[in-house]
Protein backbone atom coordinates (compact mmCIF):
# COMPACT_ATOMS: atom_id res chain seq x y z
CA UNK A 1 0.00 0.00 0.00
CA UNK A 2 1.36 3.41 -0.47
CA UNK A 3 2.60 5.60 2.12
CA UNK A 4 0.03 8.63 2.99
CA UNK A 5 0.54 12.07 3.48
CA UNK A 6 -1.36 14.32 6.07
CA UNK A 7 -3.51 16.58 4.52
CA UNK A 8 -4.36 19.77 6.24
CA UNK A 9 -7.07 23.17 5.29
CA UNK A 10 -7.40 25.72 7.21
CA UNK A 11 -9.05 29.37 6.63
CA UNK A 12 -8.56 32.11 9.03
CA UNK A 13 -11.57 31.05 11.13
CA UNK A 14 -11.18 27.34 11.32
CA UNK A 15 -9.69 23.78 10.72
CA UNK A 16 -11.67 22.31 7.86
CA UNK A 17 -10.00 18.92 6.82
CA UNK A 18 -7.22 16.91 8.67
CA UNK A 19 -6.92 14.00 7.22
CA UNK A 20 -4.76 11.22 5.91
CA UNK A 21 -4.89 11.02 1.85
CA UNK A 22 -3.12 9.21 -0.57
CA UNK A 23 -3.51 11.59 -3.03
CA UNK A 24 -4.36 15.33 -3.42
CA UNK A 25 -4.97 17.29 -6.43
CA UNK A 26 -5.79 21.16 -6.08
CA UNK A 27 -6.56 24.37 -8.34
CA UNK A 28 -3.39 25.94 -8.41
CA UNK A 29 -3.15 29.31 -10.31
CA UNK A 30 -0.75 27.87 -12.91
CA UNK A 31 -3.42 24.97 -13.51
CA UNK A 32 -3.95 21.89 -11.33
CA UNK A 33 -1.61 19.80 -9.68
CA UNK A 34 -1.02 16.52 -7.60
CA UNK A 35 0.40 15.74 -4.39
CA UNK A 36 2.08 11.91 -3.37
CA UNK A 37 3.59 10.94 -0.21
CA UNK A 38 7.46 12.03 -0.87
CA UNK A 39 6.96 15.09 -3.15
CA UNK A 40 9.28 17.65 -3.29
CA UNK A 41 8.49 20.75 -1.27
CA UNK A 42 6.63 23.69 -3.07
CA UNK A 43 4.18 26.23 -2.34
CA UNK A 44 1.99 27.87 -4.81
CA UNK A 45 -1.30 29.80 -4.68
CA UNK A 46 -4.29 28.35 -5.72
CA UNK A 47 -7.09 29.62 -7.61
CA UNK A 48 -10.87 29.18 -6.87
CA UNK A 49 -11.81 25.59 -7.42
CA UNK A 50 -12.01 22.06 -5.72
CA UNK A 51 -9.40 20.37 -4.03
CA UNK A 52 -9.57 16.54 -4.12
CA UNK A 53 -8.28 13.99 -1.97
CA UNK A 54 -8.43 10.17 -1.98
CA UNK A 55 -8.85 9.22 1.75
CA UNK A 56 -6.93 6.52 3.44
CA UNK A 57 -10.57 4.01 2.47
CA UNK A 58 -10.23 4.65 -1.01
CA UNK A 59 -12.60 6.89 -1.08
CA UNK A 60 -12.86 10.44 -2.69
CA UNK A 61 -13.42 13.55 -1.26
CA UNK A 62 -14.03 17.35 -2.44
CA UNK A 63 -13.32 20.53 -0.51
CA UNK A 64 -14.27 23.95 -2.58
CA UNK A 65 -11.72 26.61 -1.69
CA UNK A 66 -12.13 30.25 -2.66
CA UNK A 67 -8.22 31.03 -3.12
CA UNK A 68 -5.60 30.78 -1.00
CA UNK A 69 -1.85 29.21 -0.43
CA UNK A 70 -0.64 25.15 -0.79
CA UNK A 71 2.64 24.16 0.93
CA UNK A 72 3.30 20.34 -0.35
CA UNK A 73 6.04 18.52 2.30
CA UNK A 74 7.23 14.83 1.18
CA UNK A 75 4.75 13.87 4.52
CA UNK A 76 2.31 16.21 4.59
CA UNK A 77 -0.02 19.04 2.48
CA UNK A 78 -1.46 22.10 3.72
CA UNK A 79 -3.74 24.76 2.13
CA UNK A 80 -4.23 27.76 4.03
CA UNK A 81 -7.71 28.83 1.99
CA UNK A 82 -9.08 32.20 2.08
CA UNK A 83 -13.01 30.29 2.44
CA UNK A 84 -13.09 26.57 2.11
CA UNK A 85 -16.42 24.53 2.59
CA UNK A 86 -16.17 20.13 2.65
CA UNK A 87 -18.89 19.28 -0.42
CA UNK A 88 -21.32 17.50 2.42
CA UNK A 89 -21.63 21.07 4.02
CA UNK A 90 -22.22 22.97 0.69
CA UNK A 91 -25.82 24.10 1.18
CA UNK A 92 -27.37 23.99 -2.62
CA UNK A 93 -30.19 26.34 -2.11
CA UNK A 94 -28.09 29.20 -0.45
CA UNK A 95 -25.13 28.77 -3.29
CA UNK A 96 -27.80 29.10 -6.10
CA UNK A 97 -28.95 32.41 -4.48
CA UNK A 98 -25.48 33.64 -4.49
CA UNK A 99 -25.28 32.77 -7.85
CA UNK A 100 -28.26 34.56 -9.06
CA UNK A 101 -26.81 37.81 -6.78
CA UNK A 102 -23.72 37.67 -8.72
CA UNK A 103 -25.29 37.08 -12.13
CA UNK A 104 -27.74 40.19 -11.09
CA UNK A 105 -24.60 42.73 -10.37
CA UNK A 106 -22.79 41.85 -13.41
CA UNK A 107 -26.25 42.75 -15.64
CA UNK A 108 -26.48 46.01 -14.01
CA UNK A 109 -23.65 46.79 -17.15
CA UNK A 110 -24.58 51.00 -16.16
CA UNK A 111 -24.39 50.83 -12.56
CA UNK A 112 -21.43 53.09 -11.92
CA UNK A 113 -20.70 51.79 -8.75
CA UNK A 114 -20.14 48.24 -9.90
CA UNK A 115 -17.00 46.74 -8.71
CA UNK A 116 -15.98 44.31 -11.46
CA UNK A 117 -13.70 42.55 -10.31
CA UNK A 118 -15.28 41.83 -7.27
CA UNK A 119 -18.58 41.04 -8.69
CA UNK A 120 -16.87 38.66 -10.99
CA UNK A 121 -14.79 36.65 -8.41
CA UNK A 122 -18.18 36.57 -6.10
CA UNK A 123 -19.80 34.74 -9.58
CA UNK A 124 -16.53 32.17 -9.62
CA UNK A 125 -17.02 31.26 -6.08
CA UNK A 126 -20.81 30.71 -6.35
CA UNK A 127 -20.45 28.74 -9.61
CA UNK A 128 -17.81 27.01 -8.29
CA UNK A 129 -19.91 26.15 -5.28
CA UNK A 130 -23.11 24.98 -7.25
CA UNK A 131 -21.08 22.79 -9.35
CA UNK A 132 -19.34 20.94 -6.49
CA UNK A 133 -22.78 20.67 -4.80
CA UNK A 134 -24.63 19.31 -7.87
CA UNK A 135 -21.89 16.44 -8.52
CA UNK A 136 -23.14 14.33 -5.51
Amino acid sequence: MAEKIRLEVVTPEKSVVSDEAQIVMAPGELGEFGVLSGHTPFMTSLKVGTVRYEDSSGSERFIFVSGGFAEALPDRMTILADSAERRKDIDLGRAKAALDRAEGRLAKEDDDDLDFIRAKAALMRAINRVRLAETR
